[in-house]
This record gives structure tokens, sequence and C-alpha cells, in this order.
């Protein structure tokens, strides 16, 4: 089903309610009536509500409408803040030494304003001892608490556990802060003139 509304020849109602150019009523119209007054003042006449009885009509310049809404679409989207997963793999029986760059990343991520969702992969026998898993993920928890927190608790997936640990609101709000710092650090900066300069 198409979302663009009808315009001129593409509406099939045999009256309807017209309003004007300004949004004042001009009354229920035959549709010939409507197209006429529509092309006398150079503007489309478009179907605004199709469902009402019978469907609202009116003068604008389509053109036009559509530009706006697509400008107003384009800003909406830009003030959306886009959700970001990253993914890190562990072992239970990992190394001391992996683990710790592991632990960086997830710390990198955080900072950067990124939720990270933490798997740990069971293979033969280690699925019989799914507690070294919790054990790991909750080390992993408390080692990065000032950044970020459990959102959603450790649990069994299949060959899996999966943790999701989302950045703090300060956490996230100084990394959109440093992303927007570095956008503005782009533009060239103004040297002060001390007055011995001159």
């Amino acid at each position: 089903m198409s979302v663009e509304p009808r315009v001129n020849e593409q509406i099939r109602a045999r009256e309807v309610r017209l309003v004007g150019p300004e949004g004042e009523q001009v009354g229920i119209v035959p549709l010939e009536r409507a197209l006429q007054l529509a092309a006398d003042v150079d503007l489309d006449l478009v179907e605004v509500a199709p469902m009402a009885r019978p469907p609202v009509c009116k003068l604008m310049d389509y053109g036009k409408f559509k530009y706006e809404s697509a400008l107003k679409a384009r800003e909406a989207r830009r003030n959306q803040q886009q959700t970001v997963i990253k993914e890190m793999k562990l072992r239970p029986k990992i190394d001391s030494h992996d683990y710790e760059t592991k632990k960086g990343h997830v710390v990198r991520f955080l900072k950067a304003g990124d939720k990270v969702k933490v798997t740990i992969m069971f293979r033969g026998r280690e699925q019989s001892r799914p507690e070294l898993g919790f054990r790991l993920l909750r080390r992993l928890s408390e080692e990065i608490s000032e950044l970020g927190f459990v959102e959603a608790a450790p649990k069994q997936d299949g060959r899996n556990m999966i943790m999701v640990i989302a950045p703090h609101r300060a956490t996230k709000a100084a990394a959109v802060a440093a992303k927007s710092g570095e956008v503005q650090a782009d533009a060239p900066e103004a040297t002060p003139v001390s007055a011995g300069d001159q």
C-alpha cells in the first residue's frame, strides 16, 4: 500500500471537503470544482485525510511540501542516537594475559559509549561447568563497574553464556562530548593577539 497521498487526478472521490492554502475551510465541493480551484491558484489538490467521509483535500504546493517533509525527517534522523553493540568472546579457561587484553577492549568500547555483549563459549566438557563462565563474567563486571553496569545478567544460551554491559550515563555523555569536541577541534582557531605584538 502506498504511503504517498493522492494528488490531483489520482483522487477518486466524487466530492471532497476542501481546505484552502492558508488552512481556511472552503466546504464540501465536487472533485471537478476542487481541481478547477487548484488550477486557478496554480497549486496541487492533495488528499490529506483519505479515510474521512468525504475525504479531506488541501490546496498546496506538493513539491515544496515533500521537500520540507524530507528535511524534517533527515533532521530527526540526525538527532537520533545510534546504539552500537560490540561483541567480545571469551573462553572459560582464558589465560590471564588474554583476559586483560579482552578487558581492555571492553573498557575501550564502554568509553566510546557503546554497549558490549560478552559471550563465554563452552566446548565439550566445559558445558558441565557453567559456574566457570559465570565467575569470569562476574569478575569482569566488577572490574569495569566504574565505566558500565550489567544491563542483561549472565544467562546460558546453548553452548554460550551471554551478558550485556552498558556504559553509565556519565560515560556515554563524556563519549558524546568527546565526539562533538573532535568536530569543533577541526575548525581553525583564532590566535589571540597580545598588546605587545601590535
